[in-house]
């Protein structure tokens, strides 16, 4: 029967989804056919850490004994993926054979890819790890990657160390030195860290006083901004619809703590994050081509990861030729435009990724774009019928503006007078928000339906011309709410507490024809 040798347990955590689950990597060493078995469901990259385990320890000088050595991962029915689990594997080898006493683990969660020189390499998702530690009565410190030191320091309650190197960790486990901490990492007084807004300006270059004319368009973009409402822009090619889009970013106020804590954690499962770098306080814009496959919009794999919607949580999903997207991409849209949410089914598991963004869409009138302008538009009435019923009416729906953006004029072109700046439009935007929030804590588009005649409070002529718009343009009930989240942040915008006719009337005709 073969002589037990040595054992021990070290605490780590493995991602999936935006959830973390605890894992105890447990090690055992016996006499017998010198190898290392890992088990408990751990997938190809979890089991090739046997060779970057061996390579690092004869690089650094390490004793890997010639002995069995059984690696558990429990739980052993819960999926392990990545290479983040290299650390406290090795740690767990090291304790069981002795060179690192059993209490320098006790309280410590660790994870971390190792390379062949011995280095630790950055990991997936460790800003959700350490909210997990910090979460975690157990936990008292988190060993990880110095890369993901500035993301993991967003999570409060729980001590942090990290190195590049595995022998760092050695040596402040056995008391030697002290591991690095969040605050060496912090970038030098008066520097920019280009990492936390991707190296782009606010507004990605994009500012509103560029664009001329479209006084109409403009002030769809402010609206969609204030409330977060979603947009639909359509006009002939060369319009401005892109540019206008684009300009969205710059007119959102920055991420407050607790988005920007949101947003950084799906960047960080998603891999996204640069080395280093910290919390992101630009709201993302994400703007996927069509030819986009519906996995990589919402999100999924055999591995649930968070597709383009759940990316722009917080900021703008920008589609652009929206009948040019796939059928079954953009109806699979219709709940997280609804729920703020992506709920991802698979035989292995389930995921839920935040989702709450603002669609801004564009699209050409017609297949060649330019219908209704006189002598360059041929397609027949059943060609554009078809091309327009390309975006499903279950769609149109949800979205709150559809705006006609028509071709801009000689005279508007060659005004040399600069309009609003975005900074001036996103100072109005922000007290918008301001009001929105100190009356019901969230944006005008997520109010609830029974909290809408409360934050509305519309009187009697706002409230006769809805009647009028839902029997004679057809309003649905989901139009019909719309419409009034529309006419609450025009009033915002307007410094209003209550919701006059001219709000309403306003937001009706944004509704289209």
């Amino acid at each position: 029967m073969p002589k037990w040798l040595g054992s021990a347990s070290v605490m780590s955590a493995a991602v999936m989804g935006l959830d973390v689950r605890p894992v105890s990597v447990e090690v055992s060493l016996v006499k017998g056919t010198p190898i290392i078995q890992i088990v408990g469901l751990a997938q190809s990259a979890v089991r090739e850490g046997r060779e970057r385990i061996r390579a690092a320890a004869a690089q650094l000088g390490l004793h890997v004994p010639g002995l069995r050595i059984t690696v558990s991962l429990a739980p052993a029915d819960l999926p392990k993926t990545g290479a983040a689990l290299d650390l406290p594997i090795m740690l767990g080898i090291l304790c069981a054979k002795g060179d690192l006493p059993q209490d320098a683990l006790e309280g410590t969660l660790a994870v971390g890819e190792l390379g062949l020189d011995g280095s630790l390499r950055s990991i997936r998702g460790g800003l959700p790890i350490a909210l997990f530690a910090a979460a975690n009565p157990g936990v008292e410190r988190l060993l990880l990657p110095a890369a993901n030191l500035r993301e993991a320091s967003a999570a409060e309650g729980i001590a942090l160390g990290g190195s590049d190197s595995l022998t760092d960790i050695l040596a402040a486990l056995n008391g030697d030195v002290p591991l690095r901490g969040p605050a060496a990492l912090l970038p030098a007084a008066g520097r920019t860290d280009r990492t936390e807004t991707g190296g782009r300006p606010r507004n990605g270059g994009f500012d509103l006083s560029a664009v001329k004319g479209q006084p109409v368009a403009k002030r769809a973009l402010e609206i969609a901004a204030a409330g977060g409402h979603n947009l639909l822009l359509s006009g002939c090619p060369g319009s401005g619809k892109t540019s206008l889009a684009r300009c969205l970013p710059g007119l959102l106020p920055a991420l407050d703590v607790r988005e920007a804590v949101d947003v950084t954690a799906i960047h960080s499962v998603a891999g996204l994050l640069a080395d280093g770098s910290g919390l992101q306080r630009v709201r993302p814009f994400r703007a996927p081509h069509h030819s986009i496959s519906e996995a990589g919009l919402i999100g999924g794999g055999s591995r649930p990861r968070p597709g383009e919607a759940s990316l722009a949580h917080h900021g703008v999903l920008f589609l652009d030729e929206l009948p040019e997207f796939g059928r079954r991409t953009l109806e699979a849209l219709r709940q997280p435009i609804e729920e703020g949410q992506v709920r991802i089914v698979r035989a292995a598991g389930s995921a839920c990724f935040p989702a709450e963004f603002t669609l801004v869409a564009a699209m050409n009138p017609c297949p060649c774009g330019f219908l209704g302008v006189p002598g360059r538009c041929r397609c027949p009435e059943e060609t554009v019928r078809r091309y327009r019923r390309r975006v499903s009416g279950p769609l149109l729906d949800r979205i709150d503006m559809l705006v006609d953006v028509p071709a801009v004029r000689w005279e508007q072109l060659a005004d040399p007078a600069p309009g609003e700046t975005s900074a001036v439009v996103r100072a109005r935007v922000s007290r918008a928000r301001a009001r929105a929030a100190r009356r019901h804590g969230t944006t005008n588009a997520r109010i609830l339906p029974a909290r809408l005649e409360e934050a509305c409070r519309l009187e009697r002529v706002g409230r006769s011309l809805l009647r009028k718009a839902v029997t004679h343009l057809g309003l649905t009930a989901r139009g019909y709410h719309r419409t009034l989240r529309v006419s609450r942040t025009i009033a915002d915008l307007d410094g209003q507490a209550r919701v006059s006719e001219d709000h309403v009337a306003e937001a009706i005709r944004f509704r289209g024809p």
